[in-house]
């Protein structure tokens, strides 16, 4: 326990000689505006993720055999969407490669701006969600996840992917004590499950008691947030912002 605490403590304040300097806070308030979106996309766009891949190619081959409420159209423009998303990251990843700073903030300036069209888009529909509105939410938010999926691979950082937990559930209990394991970073895993589930939670809890628009304005919040945060790090020469072998 005490390892797991002081694990999570130096993921929200990472000490001066973190070799990831602030990107893992970061990197948790990203994958808390990933469970906003899929709450967004999954509750009120027609079961369909913008940012679980998986789930999107399983709901594909639900909705090709029939299964009711699922939408194939709606499974391939938001994996598509994804995609080139994804190649706009690896552009940014190529780019800015030799600094982790400057990569993170063009990539969420990008987002932030794909985002900002999302709630506009619901804004002059008067949160409407009609096919045309559904379609570019789709479209907008599976860029942006995409660019967010790609460019977090690219800095690298352990156990922080912002969009996929799969393999952080399994280290977590692979490379456990009980397993034999020598549990590596257990608190930066466990607060990562953490702000995917409360960015989800959240999420739901406004869509059943409001509308559309204030969880895609919140979303938009925490990544302005993240934007003006790591902008500060353009010019920085810090160990952190040089990429990790």
């Amino acid at each position: 326990m005490r390892r797991l605490l002081t694990d999570a403590a130096h993921t929200l304040v990472p000490p001066k000689s973190d070799r990831h300097g602030p990107l893992p806070p970061l990197m948790l308030g990203l994958t808390v505006v990933t469970g906003l979106i899929d709450a967004v996309t999954y509750l009120a766009l027609g079961h369909v993720f913008v940012a679980n891949m998986t789930g999107n190619v399983v709901f594909l081959g639900f909705a090709l055999a029939g299964a009711p409420g699922l939408s194939a159209p709606a499974s391939v423009v938001s994996m598509t969407s994804f995609l080139t998303g994804a190649l706009a990251g690896g552009r940014f990843g190529t780019r800015y490669a030799a600094h982790r700073g400057r990569m993170l903030t063009a990539a969420t300036a990008v987002q932030t701006l794909l985002v900002a069209g999302t709630v506009l888009t619901v804004a002059v529909a008067h949160g409407e969600v009609n096919g045309p509105v559904k379609y570019t939410l789709i479209v907008l938010l599976g860029m942006a996840m995409g660019l967010q999926n790609a460019v977090a691979r690219r800095l690298g950082v352990p156990d922080l992917t912002t969009t996929v937990l799969t393999l952080t559930l399994t280290g977590l209990a692979a490379d456990s004590a009980p397993a034999g394991g020598a549990t590596p970073r257990p608190g930066r895993r466990v607060l990562s499950v953490l702000a995917m589930f409360l960015g989800a939670l959240v999420g739901a809890v406004l869509l059943r008691h409001a509308e559309l628009l204030p969880v895609l304005a919140l979303a938009l919040v925490l990544l302005a947030a993240a934007l003006v945060t790591v902008r500060r790090h353009w010019n920085s020469e810090a160990d952190w912002t040089r990429p990790q072998s």
